[in-house]
């Protein structure tokens, strides 16, 4: 018997349902995304996580573990190339036979463009977010926004019941109750957004506008650009005249790259608060509970910045 899904173009070929007592093996890229899994298949089984937190993910090789947990896999959730552009050659070698899904073209997806240049000045070309299947032109960390955690939550919980409808009522329940934990975490860190409006803050490389933009507080510019390449002397000049013209009072650094670029990048400037802001969340246990957290911290650097 065979079933197919039909997410968008999320969601690429067709697979036989699993047995009913043989819940799918399933395995995701990042932990955040594999957070939102974990939630869903918990009480049926764990997700394997691809790639470890504290890695960048643009570059990253597979450990052998990792790359046998990807050959037994028989569902695959991953973010996108824009992420690991590698990962798309190790699915298709490693993983063809999966159903595979590729979160940023799930239907319903909040995307927004790349922003351009060290203080963002030509970035808005859209008002809103967009909603689309194709986007190798689209800031691909969206998992920041917790509304799209919300969409994928409820996908996750449809593609794993076609896969194992003996555990569809689980899978379901599952989801339910965490799209109620994800509304009550955007109403409590919205509560402490509202507190920090007028901060002026720059970030080590631009990773955080869905956050930015789901919770009102943008930034100022970032360090290096969407890829987390290093800065051009252009830009750290750029960069100066923006702390000095706008205020900046706070930067962040993040755990998978070098701290003394931006205290170099920094030095000399009014910037008083050097902190730690990670879309990744290298520090936090990965499991079902690392995506609340994820969110919880990156409000809670910010709530180390001075207005």
């Amino acid at each position: 018997m065979f079933r197919q899904f039909l997410l968008g173009s999320a969601v690429s070929l067709v697979i036989p349902v699993a047995a009913a007592d043989s819940p799918p093996r399933v395995a995701v890229d990042i932990a955040p995304v594999h957070s939102l899994v974990a939630q869903v298949m918990a009480g049926v089984g764990s997700p394997d996580l691809l790639i470890r937190p504290q890695a960048s993910p643009h570059t990253y090789s597979l450990r052998p573990s990792e790359a046998e947990a990807l050959s037994r896999a028989e569902v695959v959730f991953w973010m996108s190339e824009g992420i690991t552009p590698w990962l798309e050659h190790s699915l298709a070698n490693l993983a063809g036979s999966a159903t595979q899904v590729k979160m940023l073209a799930v239907e319903g997806t909040a995307l927004y463009d790349y922003r351009e240049g060290a203080t963002f000045e030509s970035h808005d070309h859209h008002d809103g977010p967009q909603a689309e299947e194709h986007h190798d032109d689209r800031d691909p960390h969206a998992w920041l926004d917790p509304v799209n955690a919300k969409v994928w939550v409820k996908m996750i919980a449809t593609v794993l019941s076609g896969q194992d409808a003996a555990n569809a009522h689980i899978y379901q329940r599952n989801a339910e109750a965490a799209i109620v934990a994800l509304d009550e975490l955007i109403a409590s860190i919205q509560q402490q957004a509202q507190s920090l409006e007028g901060i002026r803050f720059i970030v080590f490389h631009d990773a955080y506008q869905y956050f930015e933009r789901r919770f009102g507080l943008l930034a100022s510019g970032a360090i290096a650009v969407g890829d987390a390449s290093d800065p051009s002397p252009a830009r750290i000049e750029e960069i100066h005249e923006t702390v000095a013209a706008l205020g900046v009072t706070c930067v962040f650094t993040e755990p998978q790259y070098n701290p003394s670029m931006v205290r170099t990048v920094f030095r000399n400037t009014p910037v008083n608060t050097i902190g730690v802001m990670d879309p990744h969340g290298a520090d936090i246990d990965v499991g079902k509970d690392h995506y609340p957290k994820l969110l919880n911290a990156m409000i809670a650097s910010l709530n180390q910045c001075e207005s």
